[in-house]
């Protein structure tokens, strides 16, 4: 489904930074943009910024789902700073929390989280109903193999040293011979 990302420009509250810029809703359906001007008020202006596909697949259900059921269901805008005419290039759009969290692990790209429109939420509701089955968990069971064998001192006794101060008498005898 196509959505557009909208950006709010505000003035800086420090003097290192003029403007502050944040991703405030999400506009399903909407159509090409490319930094469309949709409301001035003094120095505050909002943009369509652009407009990216938002698609589900089938393995990423149990995120979706994640998603919906928060306290406040959001969709996810991941965007990267730029240096040309626009300060900002929007990369993606995502319904899973999952997918958002990797791109903030990287550090390199801004993820802003955005409030998910009742039409959004329902056609992502409606497709975890179709597609999400729960997965049975499954109890892992211990190696039965034994890792605490016999070990004659400090040290690896496969690597042989002549002033190993830490080995076991019973190693040092088995040097000498």
């Amino acid at each position: 489904m196509p959505v557009g990302v909208v950006l709010r420009r505000t003035p800086g509250v420090t003097r290192w930074a003029k403007w502050a810029w944040r991703a405030v809703a999400v506009l399903p359906g909407a159509g090409p943009a490319d930094w469309r001007e949709l409301r001035r008020e003094g120095d505050v202006v909002e943009y369509h910024a652009a407009t990216r596909s938002l698609e589900l697949y089938r393995a990423e259900t149990e995120a979706y789902l994640h998603g919906i059921t928060a306290r406040e269901p959001s969709v996810y805008v991941v965007m990267r700073k730029t240096l040309g005419e626009h300060p900002f290039e929007v990369v993606l759009i995502t319904a899973s929390p999952y997918e958002a969290q990797d791109y903030c692990d990287s550090g390199e790209d801004i993820v802003e989280k955005v409030p998910m429109p009742a039409g959004l939420l329902a056609w992502v509701g409606d497709f975890v109903e179709r597609y999400h089955e729960e997965e049975e968990f499954v109890k892992r069971r211990r190696d039965r193999a034994r890792v605490d064998g016999k070990q004659d001192g400090i040290g690896d006794p496969r690597i042989s040293t002549t002033a190993d101060v830490y080995a076991s008498p019973a190693l040092k005898r088995g040097r000498l011979q």
